[in-house]
């Protein structure tokens, strides 16, 4: 996919429907771009954009931004997942520079090209922004803003990002919604970082449901998804999802998919929290994205909360904070023994694909 394509009037006018691969022939898909996504767990599927969605999307994101046309959008992330295409779409919207890191991830490179092209504004996933302080390395002072999203960036990792210049604000979004739902401003780089509550943009409007999943509309909203085949429009003004969180102030607190919980000894638990709590123990000494807890059936306890990790975690790291977790642990909660794996599985993006990691997990001896 050429990136320059995409910050061209043509591509922006021209009504044919676009995607990374093959597009389907389905008349109710002119004017959208499609997306491939499975999201963390479930089936593939495309997720169905209007151009027009993603242009308000990055009008909203540009505006809580202050991006002009002198600014410059960096693209480090692959155009084929909605948070790299959403850089392009920003740049078109702002009528801004747009400059790729056309080379593979390594933070010393990254910072070099940074520097050389002017980057004002780009985005990030955790593992990126992780790599950067593991490195040392202090940012050009042209950049303005990270946005970090397609995880969570913890507290400690943050904050060691901020004092080495690395403007990093968190983000909250999904392929549904265009990329961005909520986005720390810049007057928060000024502060200690926190990865929530994350202001809402002002192009959503959210509220929660009785089952504590967010619900959101707005002009930037998919039309629907392409499953089979087949076009499945969304039949209603507002999506709800399948994520669980807090809305306070007009601000945004992620608790986790409600799709993950599962029951341990009669208890609800969610996976993720565990993992979020790990992180948070481990002082960003663990990265996000390289270990996982994962629930297996289990005939006594229904399921049991298996620690995975990538074998390239510090073991002495990994022992501590599994210890210390334990001990403050609730029984329901508590890990059975620590795995390890070469290598998770992950999309483009890099975020987990949980249900393949599942998978493996379960080939392992218990």
């Amino acid at each position: 996919m050429d990136a320059a394509l995409l910050t061209s009037e043509a591509f922006w006018d021209d009504p044919r429907p676009f995607a990374a691969g093959e597009v389907p022939n389905v008349p109710e898909l002119a004017g959208h771009v499609l997306f491939e996504t499975s999201g963390s767990s479930g089936n593939p599927k495309w997720v169905a954009l209007p151009k027009r969605a993603l242009l308000a999307s990055a009008a909203a994101v540009n505006a809580h931004l202050r991006v002009t046309r002198e600014s410059c959008w960096g693209l480090a992330l692959p155009l084929n997942h909605v948070g790299g295409f959403g850089v392009a779409a920003r740049s078109f919207q702002a009528g801004c520079r747009m400059e790729t890191f056309g080379q593979r991830w390594e933070p010393g490179a990254f910072q070099a090209w940074l520097a050389e092209t002017g980057v004002t504004h780009t985005s990030l996933v955790p593992t990126q922004v992780h790599d950067l302080v593991k490195a040392g390395l202090a940012a050009p002072d042209t950049l303005v803003a990270i946005v970090v999203g397609g995880g969570h960036l913890d507290p400690a990792t943050g904050q060691a990002a901020r004092d080495l210049g690395w403007p990093v604000l968190a983000s909250y979004g999904m392929s549904e919604a265009g990329s961005q739902i909520a986005t720390q401003g810049l007057e928060l780089l000024g502060e200690p970082y926190h990865f929530a509550p994350i202001p809402l943009l002002p192009v959503w409007r959210a509220e929660v449901t009785e089952d504590g999943l967010l619900s959101i509309a707005g002009p930037a909203l998919f039309s629907g998804y392409m499953i089979d085949g087949i076009f499945r429009p969304r039949e209603a003004e507002w999506h709800v999802t399948s994520d669980r969180v807090m809305i306070e102030d007009a601000g945004i607190t992620p608790l986790g998919r409600a799709d993950t919980r599962v029951k341990v000894l009669g208890e609800l638990v969610d996976p993720e929290s565990i993992e979020r709590e790990l992180l948070t123990i481990s002082g960003g000494r663990l990265v996000s994205g390289t270990f996982a807890v994962v629930a297996l059936p289990d005939a006594r306890a229904e399921h049991v909360l298996v620690p995975v990790f990538e074998t390239s975690a510090d073991a002495g790291v990994v022992e501590e904070v599994l210890a210390i977790y334990q001990e403050q642990a609730a029984g329901f909660r508590r890990l059975a023994t620590a795995r390890f794996l070469e290598r998770f599985p992950r999309s483009g993006l890099g975020k987990l694909k949980r249900a393949e990691l599942g998978a493996m997990t379960a080939s392992l001896t218990i």
